[in-house]
């Protein structure tokens, strides 16, 4: 009988102990990853945010300045990001009364996004400030605020005199019996024709028991027109036939009175 010997094809403890090392080094690679990745959050979410100011961004504004928005939220500026409330910071910039709305957003590490919206005008005024006769905007819900002179003056947005409004506060509306005329004029605006290119002024002329009427006075026209408190279109186109007529008939007209549903009218 012949003797056998058997060869092996690996040292089986040899190769466990090459796998166990590679195993370590990977853990440890993912433990060095684990950890930077954790440093990166923490720097990213705590470390970032409360160091320095944060990098204000602003949108939406047109007649405002960022200067004028920063100079609102100047109480704020020194407030790092965990510090700054942007309910607070919507209470500030509200307060302007030509803002409209605001909206305050924080995104991490360090950026706050603030977008208005302003108040768009419908109609002017003229009141009295610090002694003086100043024009204020009006929008389409009533309140006052300050005009700015942008270039060009709108034709579209008519003047509007005889409002029982002296002076202007904060977020100050005119009197509501008035807002159906500002609805009114608002909803005239919307129209493809521009009329109010043709009226330099409406006039509220008050009555008795609290009601008014209107006087409109023409753009291109001495003559003053009285008429009732619904302006709208077909009382426009109305009012522009009347003119055309009674001045090809007599050209030193002062007044033509549309109310009570007749025309009549008085020379100078």
């Amino acid at each position: 009988m012949s003797d056998v010997s058997m060869v092996g094809f690996g040292t089986p403890e040899k190769n466990t102990v090459t796998f166990d090392k590679k195993t370590r080094i990977l853990f440890i690679v993912f433990l060095v990853l684990c950890s930077v990745f954790l440093v990166e959050i923490v720097v990213y979410k705590l470390v970032l945010p409360s160091m320095g100011k944060p990098e204000i961004v602003y949108s939406g504004e047109k007649q405002i300045s960022i200067e004028e928005l920063e100079t609102l939220i100047s109480p704020m500026k020194n407030l790092n990001w965990f510090s700054f409330n942007p309910e607070e910071a919507v209470s500030i910039l509200s307060s302007d009364p030509a803002i409209d709305s605001v909206t305050v957003s924080k995104h991490l590490p360090n950026k706050i996004t603030i977008s208005i919206v302003e108040r768009e005008p419908v109609a002017m005024t003229f009141i009295s400030l610090n002694g003086r006769s100043v024009p204020v905007q009006i929008d389409k819900n009533g309140v006052l605020f300050l005009y700015k002179e942008t270039g060009q003056p709108d034709s579209s947005i008519p003047i509007i005199s005889g409002l029982p409004v002296d002076h202007l506060s904060e977020g100050m509306r005119i009197p509501a019996k008035y807002l159906t005329l500002i609805d009114q004029i608002a909803h005239i605006q919307t129209l493809p024709q521009k009329y109010f290119a043709a009226i330099s002024e409406i006039c509220v002329v008050p009555k008795e028991y609290g009601n008014y009427e209107l006087m409109l006075i023409p753009s291109k026209s001495r003559t003053r027109v009285l008429t009732d408190r619904a302006l709208n279109e077909d009382a426009l186109q109305y009012m522009m036939v009347v003119l055309d007529v009674v001045n090809s008939i007599e050209p030193n007209v002062s007044e033509i009175d549309l109310r009570y549903g007749s025309v009549s009218y008085s020379t100078r």
